[in-house]
């Protein structure tokens, strides 16, 4: 049974929805006592978790009982935060109760960011996931709200990952919660939303805080897609994001007044890690590829320091993602200091609210909890990445002028690689195959 569940969540291309799209049949191969579903929805704007979790809660239960049972788990916890009354109440109707007695609830505080994994496993569990590991070095898998749902689509009707749910909203008419084919255009999920209110945007794809911005609207959803976000192009969610890499680095060297609010609100300092992002910026000095700053390998990129912490407005997020992509070209690696991590006892009353940041960040107006979109999604040409997903890319297995059907398998796993197989998202014609496979409709 266990080998099959996995087989058909391999074949389903079912990656992690809610991050950097780990291969979830992978996942489902280890043994741990405990499944989290990471329902938090972490980043400020993003609502399609909660909406699944309504209005899909036996479907996601059944997809966690089948992690559950590959992973010999003895038990599965929905996270879900406490201002969602409605979505736990429906939830709580069903678990805990027949073939989901192994499954309860636990509502987290409204703070950024409880999704992310190393807090959410301290938060639910009480163990802190040690430096540059994972949820498993504690006995805990993380999975998202519609890999798991995606997870019983695959097992029970062997349905493979073609579509995304995402948020739209931000200066578009329509603010909502819309399933798209995967490889849509952001620029046609826009003029599903009306299209935008100004004339000088730029998108963000994601969230604000971790997202990143284009102004290329043929852009693709992947399987990994959580929003779509229309914002002034003065915007300071924008500017943060399109600020020439080497000038930030010159401005922190300028301006870094070693206030340490950087490190004090650091959600990985907060739990016991080695990262003080101000003794970084302090020795910026030494340059981004000397090892004496392989601390920065430890940052997980929230964006507190950046959009929160820092008075000076630098960014010792920037920092660190450039001294990692440096370190790691290089080949280095942090060896493991400690094995025991202590959390700060400030760690509660510096916890980041939702409401707070959404505020600091200028972002209330956005910030309407849209409902499902209900017309119809006509999308008549996609352009689907072989790589959405941790690991190798998927190697295509159709040719141009292929007529493939929605659901047809177009890209396989590279032998012995990690990797996620890809599917045909709508009927049509194969146009050309690059890093994406092009399909189009006839006619």
């Amino acid at each position: 049974m266990r080998d099959d569940i996995i087989n058909k969540v391999r074949d389903a291309g079912v990656v992690g929805a809610g991050g950097a799209g780990f291969p979830t049949h992978v996942k489902l191969t280890a043994t741990v006592k405990r499944v989290l579903v990471n329902g938090a929805s972490c980043e400020p704007l993003l609502s399609s978790d909660p909406y699944l979790m309504e209005k899909n809660p036996e479907l996601l239960m059944r997809g966690l009982n089948l992690a559950m049972a590959c992973t010999h788990a003895e038990r599965g916890t929905i996270c879900i935060k406490n201002k969602h009354p409605k979505v736990i109440e429906i939830l709580k109707k069903t678990a805990g109760k027949g073939e989901f007695k192994k499954i309860d609830i636990f509502e987290l505080e409204d703070f950024y960011p409880a999704g992310d994994e190393h807090v959410l496993v301290y938060e639910v569990v009480n163990r802190v996931v040690p430096e540059g590991g994972i949820p498993l070095d504690v006995g805990v898998v993380v999975s998202n709200v519609e890999s798991l749902i995606n997870v019983a689509r695959a097992v029970e009707d062997e349905q493979p990952v073609i579509e995304r749910y995402l948020t739209i909203t931000g200066e578009v008419k329509n603010h909502m919660i819309i399933k798209v084919p995967i490889g849509t255009s952001i620029g046609r999920i826009i003029d599903l939303a009306g299209g935008v209110t100004i004339d000088d945007y730029k998108v963000v794809l994601g969230g604000p805080m971790m997202g990143q911005v284009t102004d290329n609207l043929s852009t693709p959803v992947t399987k990994t897609s959580s929003g779509i976000i229309v914002l002034p192009v003065n915007h300071n969610v924008v500017v943060g994001k399109i600020t020439d890499p080497d000038r930030l680095l010159r401005l922190t060297q300028i301006a870094c007044c070693q206030c340490m609010r950087c490190t004090d609100t650091c959600p990985r300092n907060l739990l016991g890690h080695a990262l003080e992002p101000h003794m970084i910026m302090r020795n910026l000095r030494l340059g981004v590829t000397n090892p004496l700053m392989e601390d920065a390998l430890l940052c997980s990129e929230c964006g507190i320091c950046e959009k929160y912490a820092c008075p000076m407005l630098v960014s010792p997020r920037e920092v660190n993602r450039q001294i990692k992509a440096a370190l790691l070209k290089n080949g280095h690696k942090r060896e493991r200091k400690k094995d025991q991590f202590i959390p700060s006892s400030f760690m509660k009353m510096r916890k980041i609210p939702s409401k707070r940041l959404v505020q600091k960040l200028q972002l209330e107006r956005y910030d309407t909890h849209p409902g499902f979109f209900t017309g119809d999604v006509v999308v008549k040409e996609v352009d689907i990445p072989l790589h959405q997903h941790i690991g190798a890319p998927a190697l295509a297995v159709v040719k141009p002028g292929d007529r493939v059907k929605k659901g047809d398998l177009i890209a396989r796993i590279p032998e012995k690689k990690l990797g996620a197989t890809v599917h045909a998202s709508i009927d049509g014609i194969v146009s050309s195959i690059g890093e994406t496979i092009a399909i189009k409709q006839e006619g």
